[in-house]
């Protein structure tokens, strides 16, 4: 073959594909080490498209998301996958946090976003009559969308159009030899001339086998959700967000329709005790002693004590987290909620403690390394596929 791609996840399927498209090789193949595409982040999401709105203008994220968002919505239409552009709400439930949410809707002109409108309470209860806060953002553009959906026509795409996507065969091991890789999998070895890693959250794992030395480490963080009853999820209508805090590193709580119907509220964010550790009880001793080891893990506690302590407590304890909800929607309460899904999600962190806050990849002999993909990735994901797919390019080229 003439490209490898490692990790049949949204984005490694979205490299294959636009290496293809784009007529640089016909010769690409995907291996994945799961039965099927797009087992872990891809899927165990929430589902939200997300146009690139608190992104640092100028950062990746930023132009991919704006970039992707567009192109996902594109896709999702001409292969019938199920999606909705229904729109996005985020609401200020306290006066210290409007004016926040004003500099939120500016960073979103910087970053191109279209629509954005400041709304009264009044107007927040238009869109969601349950919904009581002090302002509101309406971001017209985000919405939802099957991404086990998106990753079938991908795999679809890719066989129609000559590539392979080779499931059960996990890399072993690499070897580069004459300028070309061998790599040994699982289900047998492949040669490749150019190799791209896109393994999510084994992402510094599989770079360190294709001799890359990456500078910071993926910690597995765990996202928690529950799930609205059925007989209450009528109280959201669509995506209902608070406003970030400052120097927090995550979203925090929020209320997200899916395509199904259903209505999921989370998630949390504590530390898994398995890479791939979707419940408590899941623990993966060498992948909990690689983090506990890693000097950046700690780092990162101190620098974030108190949201850490509040995650953990949230984490085994409902009434923190239904308090969060009750700011947004007060009908809601404890007996509305049942447990939903969790995922987690690959955190390139440096060894300062510092996480990689923007999408994160590497070159190496031969090879593109793509090392930090969080949200956005999945949006973004045909957007990043064009990107590093011109890497690998570039790379037959030489």
């Amino acid at each position: 073959m003439d490209v490898v791609v490692v990790g049949a996840g949204l984005v490694g399927l979205a490299t294959a594909r636009a290496l293809l498209a784009s007529g640089a090789t016909d010769a690409v193949g995907v291996l994945e080490k799961e039965a099927a595409a797009a087992r872990h982040q891809s899927t165990h999401n929430s589902g939200v498209l997300h146009a690139g709105l608190a992104y640092a203008p100028g950062s990746a994220k930023a132009r991919l998301a704006r970039d992707g968002i567009r192109r996902m919505v594109d896709f999702c239409r001409d292969r019938g996958v199920a999606h909705e552009v229904c729109g996005k709400l985020v609401v200020a439930t306290e006066p210290d946090e409007v004016p926040r949410l004003e500099a939120l809707a500016d960073r979103g002109r910087a970053n191109g976003l279209e629509g954005l409108r400041l709304l009264t309470p009044g107007e927040v209860r238009e869109r969601e009559p349950q919904v009581v806060c002090r302002a509101g953002l309406l971001v017209p553009e985000e919405g939802i969308v099957s991404f086990a959906g998106v990753a079938d026509a991908l795999v679809a795409d890719i066989r129609a159009r000559g590539g392979e996507v080779r499931s059960g065969a996990r890399v072993v091991e690499a070897v580069r030899e004459g300028g070309a890789w061998r790599v040994e999998t699982t289900a047998g070895a492949v040669r490749a001339r150019v190799v791209v890693t896109c393994a999510g959250l084994h992402a510094d794992r599989v770079a360190r086998l294709f001799g890359a030395r990456p500078a910071v480490r993926i910690l597995p963080f765990r996202g928690e959700y529950m799930r609205l009853k059925p007989a209450r999820a009528h109280l959201v209508r669509h995506l209902v967000y608070p406003v970030a805090r400052p120097g927090f590193p995550f979203l925090g709580v929020h209320l997200t329709r899916r395509t199904d119907g259903t209505v999921d509220a989370g998630p949390n964010a504590v530390l898994a005790f398995a890479r791939e550790g979707y419940r408590r009880t899941d623990v993966a001793p060498a992948d909990l002693l690689e983090a506990v080891t890693y000097p950046g893990l700690w780092r990162f506690v101190l620098r974030h004590r108190s949201m850490v302590a509040e995650e953990l407590a949230r984490s085994f304890g409902s009434g923190r987290f239904v308090d969060l909800l009750r700011r947004m929607v007060p009908a809601l309460g404890a007996a509305d909620l049942e447990p939903g899904g969790s995922g987690v999600r690959a955190q390139a962190v440096r060894p300062d403690g510092r996480l990689v806050d923007d999408f994160h990849w590497v070159d190496g002999p031969g090879a593109v390394h793509v090392l930090n993909a969080p949200s956005p990735a999945a949006t973004a994901s045909l957007a990043i596929g064009r990107e590093v797919a011109a890497r690998a390019a570039r790379h037959l080229d030489g």
